[in-house]
């Protein structure tokens, strides 16, 4: 992998907002590994010590969003706090949103980013650099659930909502001159999901996983054309300059030991049952 109206507001932002891994604020989180634990020790070798800095989408459920106590929690969040205490190192979880995200790292404000970031030639191509995959995800057409529409076809001559950089627009935007549609951009999911419910675009495109979630945590008149669904790509961990070349090669080696030790299972289990 960003970016709402009276109506249907607090359901819509309480379905969207935070991550997961018990993080102290809605706006950053801390963590480290166990001194006593043999493998985090060996990791810490390896660790310079500093605190790397990790930026983060806000309003990504079920991967990162706010909970009803008001902590940052979610898939990627409790994937990195597992994978940082595997390997010994400590970060600050700063919950940015998505563009404010991936200019922090461009800046070198921020040292990586983890929020739903589809691996892609594309961003490869323009500097980013990403970890192993740690979730496939595609994304599909959503629309009002009293909607006629049943495709792509239907879409001739509408306007549809995406966010800002996303995979979701990227999909649109492959599709908008075939079928002849038109496309606004949105800052983050509440306020597209908003524009569909308002009338004022006939569907949207996004995530599947983020779709379904806040379709059934926020019970919104949505939903999901699942044939219209794009090849699933992987989500990745990622960073943007090599001086946070060691925190990608940790990232990937406590990625893979968590999925060997089951720890990965649990977390998706968590969330997506």
């Amino acid at each position: 992998m960003k970016k709402l109206f009276a109506f249907g507001m607090a359901s819509v932002m309480a379905l969207s907002l935070a991550a997961c891994g018990g993080a102290a604020s809605t706006a950053s989180s801390t963590a480290a590994a166990p001194a006593d634990s043999a493998s985090s020790e060996a990791a810490s070798a390896e660790a310079t010590g500093k605190k790397w800095v990790v930026a983060t989408d806000t309003v990504f459920k079920p991967f990162e969003y706010t909970d009803a106590s008001g902590n940052f929690v979610g898939i990627d969040v409790d994937i990195l706090a597992a994978i940082a205490e595997d390997q010994g190192f400590e970060y600050e979880l700063k919950s940015l949103g998505w563009d404010a995200a991936i200019a922090a790292c461009q800046s070198g404000q921020a040292d990586a980013m983890i929020a739903g970031a589809s691996i892609t030639d594309e961003r490869k191509a323009s500097g980013w650099m990403f970890s192993d995959g740690y979730y496939d995800s595609n994304q599909t057409l959503t629309v009002p659930e009293d909607s006629d529409i049943a495709g792509f076809a239907d879409l001739s001559g509408k306007n549809v909502a995406v966010k800002t950089g996303t995979q979701g627009a990227s999909y649109a935007e492959s599709l908008k001159d075939e079928y002849g549609f038109t496309i606004t951009y949105f800052e983050d999911s509440p306020t597209m999901y908003q524009a569909v419910l308002g009338g004022q675009c006939v569907g949207c495109f996004e995530d599947t996983p983020i779709m379904k979630a806040s379709i059934k945590d926020g019970a919104l008149a949505l939903k999901v054309l699942e044939d219209t669904a794009s090849a699933p790509a992987p989500y990745g961990f990622a960073i943007f300059s090599e001086d946070s070349q060691e925190l990608l090669d940790m990232f990937n080696k406590g990625l893979a030991d968590i999925k060997a030790n089951g720890k990965y299972d649990e977390i998706l289990a968590k969330y997506l049952g």
